[in-house]
């Protein structure tokens, strides 16, 4: 697959109003891209992909995926019906409400190519630098991870 990277245009306009209207105090998807923002460019993954070949889904959605994957402790397949099924999600992504989604073979293989190029730490790495840049972690001495879950995963 090939790294078709794609801009971050903002949630659009009638995504964001239908999940603001059912959801007035917002989701934990809500709350991430209103606080966070697009939190993952593709171009941070690019290396895992090739310059040519069939375009990939979008790595910085995947890896935005997959940190959502965690905190709600779910498998693949119900991630891939989540992207569907959820307009929370659609808002937290950036996408359509009409968006199709993705199989949910996509998210072994892209955490395949994560490992494969040594890129397994960057989705954690850049979550705590943006959350760092706006002020919600500070330094306070040693920090230790345990990537355990994440490998046992694959």
């Amino acid at each position: 697959m090939s790294l078709e990277s794609r801009d971050d245009r903002g949630v659009p306009e009638l995504t964001a109003r239908v999940v603001r209207a059912a959801f007035p105090k917002g989701t934990l998807a809500v709350r991430v891209r209103e606080a966070l923002g697009p939190l993952f460019e593709d171009e941070s993954f690019a290396e895992a992909f090739a310059k040519r070949g069939r375009p990939a889904v979008s790595p910085g959605a995947l890896a935005l995926v997959s940190v959502l994957q965690y905190a709600e402790g779910l498998t693949d397949r119900q991630v891939a019906d989540q992207v569907r099924a959820r307009m929370d999600w659609k808002f937290l992504l950036g996408l359509e409400l009409d968006d199709p989604g993705f199989d949910f073979s996509v998210l072994s293989d892209f955490r395949a190519r994560l490992i494969e190029h040594g890129l397994e730490e960057k989705v954690l790495d850049l979550v705590l630098e943006r959350i760092s840049a706006l002020g919600l972690l500070r330094s306070g001495g040693r920090q230790r991870t345990d990537s355990t879950h994440v490998l046992a995963a694959v």
